[in-house]
């Protein structure tokens, strides 16, 4: 495969002549990608080129049939190229949203390992980090994911080294979460190359003044959006998380907090309205419905794999929770 000089050394402004570098990525679509991540994506180098008067970045769509791609919210976006040899390019962007288990299909997989296995750099943006892990290129990689795929990611690639960040860039393959998340990426990336002048102008023109390090988390902290400051209840919310295959009591938890299950209590009722039981259960409950959607595991295995020893029991508080059983929601896609 031909590389580009931008390829052989990221980062370059311009060439040896004086002349800008103008850096490619190629954005593959797959079927039901979001179009908010593929837009927050897009847009920061459009504005790039703008603010500074010249081709510092170029693009091109691809998707499986080469012809068009349709997103989430049922918009069609024509393409410029279907799964040919990815040629003059920077790095493979991967977007995708919801349904991307349906919608990789071997032959996209193929495509993403042929593009590997040219040296052509990877990244994917939402839940396109699935298709990478599929393809068994991020065992012991650190992955940003949209968070409602960490349940499934956990269940499916062990391997893959998860963080809540909302965005990973200092990987070979870089991943942003989605959403607003693509576009805190590209004007890391914009930085990076350019210098933050000018990764600042284009966040100013995007009026976008809550620009995010990678580190940032993706979701709100119970502590905001509560006004929690409560140590004690923080820890023992982690304690349960870290403990969903096999929970544990109440009485455990407090003890590893080191104060009483009636302080453990209070704490839940005052400030989550909810019992230390109650809250646990609907973790695991709410994790057990991302799996049933997003997976393809058995009720029998989510339900072990969510702390319930009987299926039928699963099912039962299941049902009274959501108001249909584990196999009705599977049957209507949540």
């Amino acid at each position: 495969m031909e590389r580009s000089s931008a390829a052989k050394a990221t980062g370059k402004a311009a060439s040896k002549t004086g002349a800008p570098v103008t850096t490619h990525f190629v954005f593959f679509l797959l079927k039901e990608f979001s179009h908010l991540a593929f837009s927050c994506a897009l847009e920061p180098l459009r504005i790039a080129n703008l603010v500074a008067g010249k081709p510092l970045y170029s693009w091109s769509l691809a998707s499986e049939d080469g012809q068009t791609a349709t997103c989430s919210n049922g918009s069609v976006t024509l393409v410029q190229a279907g799964m040919e040899p990815v040629r003059h390019a920077d790095r493979l962007f991967v977007i995708s949203g919801i349904n991307m288990q349906a919608n990789t299909t071997p032959q996209i997989l193929t495509y993403l390992r042929r593009e590997r296995a040219a040296g052509t750099p990877l990244g994917a943006i939402c839940s396109g980090a699935y298709l990478l892990a599929k393809a068994g290129f991020l065992d012991g990689v650190e992955t940003a994911v949209h968070w409602a795929y960490h349940d499934l990611f956990l269940e499916e690639f062990p391997e893959v080294r998860l963080v809540r960040n909302v965005f990973v860039a200092r990987e070979k393959i870089i991943t942003a979460s989605g959403g607003t998340a693509a576009a805190d990426l590209m004007l890391h990336l914009i930085g990076r190359q350019h210098g933050n002048d000018l990764a600042t102008e284009v966040a100013d023109q995007m009026v976008y003044n809550a620009v995010r390090e990678g580190s940032a988390a993706q979701r709100v902290s119970l502590q905001s959006r509560h006004g929690m400051r409560n140590a004690h209840l923080m820890r023992a919310i982690a304690i349960m998380e870290a403990n969903i295959e096999e929970p544990l009591s109440p009485s455990l938890i407090a003890e590893e907090l080191g104060i009483s299950t009636r302080q453990l209590e209070r704490l839940f009722g005052r400030f989550l309205n909810s019992t230390p039981k109650h809250y646990y259960m609907e973790m695991r409950l709410n994790r057990a419905r991302n799996l049933l959607v997003q997976s393809e595991q058995s009720v029998t295995e989510i339900a072990m794999a969510c702390g319930f020893r009987s299926t039928s029991h699963f099912s039962k508080v299941y049902r009274g929770h959501f108001g249909k059983s584990p196999v009705g929601q599977r049957s209507t896609l949540g």
